[in-house]
């Protein structure tokens, strides 16, 4: 017996959120922790505010991508 297709969408669309959040945050660790633009000296130089910067319009278009995707999904 096979899955049902409605049910097979939403868990490869669970699936598909995680694996987007997962890549996004883990792209801002390495650019944010291991480069080291996440972290002031004594001032933010114009690479901590631009890293920022990034760091907010990113999560801004994925929450975005990722409200539309569950909305077409959830017929809302």
């Amino acid at each position: 017996m096979g899955m049902e297709d409605d049910t097979r969408d939403y868990l490869v669309l669970i699936a598909n959120t995680i694996a987007l959040v997962l890549i996004w945050m883990i792209a801002n660790v390495l650019v944010g922790i291991y480069i080291g633009l996440a972290f002031f000296n004594e001032m933010p130089g114009w690479k901590n505010i631009l890293y920022y910067v990034g760091f907010a319009a990113s999560l801004f278009f994925l929450t975005r991508y990722i409200l539309k995707k569950w909305r077409k999904h959830l017929n809302v």
